[in-house]
């Protein structure tokens, strides 16, 4: 859900007509898709718990330190100061709709709010018109235009904003859960400072539950929260605020809004089992053990079994993603070689995208991991040949290959009689490569699956010939 989407916004009323229309007029929401800017209903359904529990100033904002530190940028922005307009990326349910409206109450300015999955040109603009109403009204008053999922307005929108960010009609506050570099027209980023959100981790989401639980704008203290029950909606938020608040009223509901939330409530409301994992614990070790060794036992079902484990449990997606980066040179290597690049992409992905879309990319490469031929000739070639220096095998650098780049390098014998590789029609020519010692030590050694099997036979004939006959 956007963080829009947590607002329940009844039709938009038309703009009075007129050159000056009064203030109240202009608070409005005027076009498709613009949220009011208004405080929680007083009666009727009462605004969720996450929009209630909303932070009211920087002093309740949790996480995100490296960029609320005295003196950064962002605090700077909220505090009122050097007014800029400013593109805030990162994870779901981090704060960047809060960050948006402490900055318009910070400014004194009016907040404004477009949603990139429902506003179009026409509503870009037509929020921008009523910017410089207020602007030209009798009590002029600017205006924060705060975008969520800017990242899905087209060239064509985002150029629309253009001028209006440029002259300062507005003060631009674009969210977006993706890398704005990628996805944000050029002019529109050079004219906003660009700031990145991190998931919230456990204690910054544990904060938040305690407080909605306490405080008189969320639960007041009518229910209390077993530890188990609290280290669990924990788990499932994952690094988002909002859903560990969500999953907290549901639960509360579930008990009639007072005594105790169990783990037990919270399971039932949630739709998903306790997975019983402490990422700390021997359940964190034995699961990933499982996982990787399934894969390098090429059963692809269990390995997605063990997957799945760790993802409803809330395990960090970048230490899965690791260990599959790790696990594609160690246990299948050269067998196959695209498995590599398909670990780092899944990894690089986890980063730009995150949990829940990245469990696919998480999958995807789990599976071609478990397929793929299997090889651990990569890691026995670098941990024999870290043994041999460790143990002191080696011996000095041969002449020819020293550098004779330097005055004087060549009357030492350096860099003389070296043979250029490439100046031979093969390519490869017969030279003593390692120390004297280590002549004839083979550390790499193909298997017979997959990709190694045709470079099994290509790195005998090279040996063959970089040794020549005599090197055996």
């Amino acid at each position: 859900m956007s963080e829009e989407g947590l607002f329940e916004v009844a039709a938009p009323e038309p703009v009075a007509e007129g050159p000056d229309p009064g203030q109240e007029e202009l608070r409005r929401p005027v076009t498709r898709g613009v949220v009011e800017d208004r405080p929680a209903p007083t009666s009727g359904v009462a605004a969720p718990l996450a929009v209630r529990m909303r932070p009211a100033s920087l002093d309740e904002v949790v996480g995100q330190q490296h960029l609320l530190a005295p003196g950064a940028p962002l605090r700077r922005l909220v505090e009122g100061a050097a007014p800029a307009s400013v593109l805030l990326h990162g994870p779901p349910g981090t704060g960047k709709t809060t960050l948006a409206r402490l900055i318009s109450q910070a400014t004194g300015r009016a907040f404004e709010a477009l949603s990139a999955l429902n506003a179009g040109v026409k509503e870009v603009r037509g929020v921008i018109e009523v910017a410089r109403r207020r602007l030209a009204a009798s009590e002029p008053r600017r205006t924060v235009l705060f975008i969520d999922e800017i990242h899905r307005f087209s060239r064509t929108q985002q150029d629309a904003l253009l001028a209006a960010v440029e002259d300062r009609v507005v003060l631009l506050v674009g969210a977006t859960t993706e890398n704005p570099s990628f996805s944000v027209v050029a002019p529109l980023l050079s004219r906003s400072l660009v700031l990145g959100l991190h998931a919230l981790d456990d204690d910054a989401v544990g904060t938040l539950l305690d407080r909605a639980v306490a405080d008189p704008r969320g639960l007041g203290a009518a229910v209390t929260l077993h530890p188990d029950a609290r280290a669990h909606l924990v788990r499932l938020a994952a690094g988002d605020g909002r859903r560990s608040l969500t999953a907290l009223e549901a639960a509360a509901d579930a008990v009639g809004g007072q005594g105790e939330i169990t783990l037990a409530d919270v399971e039932r409301v949630v739709d998903e089992v306790a997975v019983r994992y402490d990422r700390a614990g021997d359940q964190h070790y034995d699961v990933i053990s499982a996982f990787i060794k399934s894969i390098r036992g090429s059963d692809p079902d269990a390995a997605l079994h063990y997957l799945a484990r760790m993802i409803v449990a809330g395990e960090d997606p970048r230490f899965i993603a690791r260990r599959l980066v790790v696990h594609a040179s160690e246990d299948v290597g050269l067998a196959d070689p695209t498995a590599l690049p398909a670990a780092v992409a899944a990894a690089q992905a986890v980063q730009l995208i995150g949990l829940p879309e990245a469990r696919i990319n998480l999958a995807q490469v789990t599976i071609h991991l478990a397929t793929a031929p299997k090889s651990n000739a990569v890691i026995t070639a670098i941990d024999e040949a870290m043994s041999d220096v460790r143990t002191g095998a080696g011996g000095p650098v041969p002449p020819h290959l020293r550098d004779g780049h330097y005055a004087g390098a060549q009357k030492m014998g350096n860099a003389v009689g070296y043979v250029y590789p490439h100046d031979d029609r093969a390519g490869v020519v017969t030279q003593q490569y390692p120390p004297d010692e280590l002549v004839g030590r083979d550390y790499y050694r193909p298997g017979g699956r997959g990709d190694e099997r045709e470079r099994s036979e290509r790195l005998a004939r090279l040996r063959e010939v970089v040794r020549g006959p005599t090197r055996g």
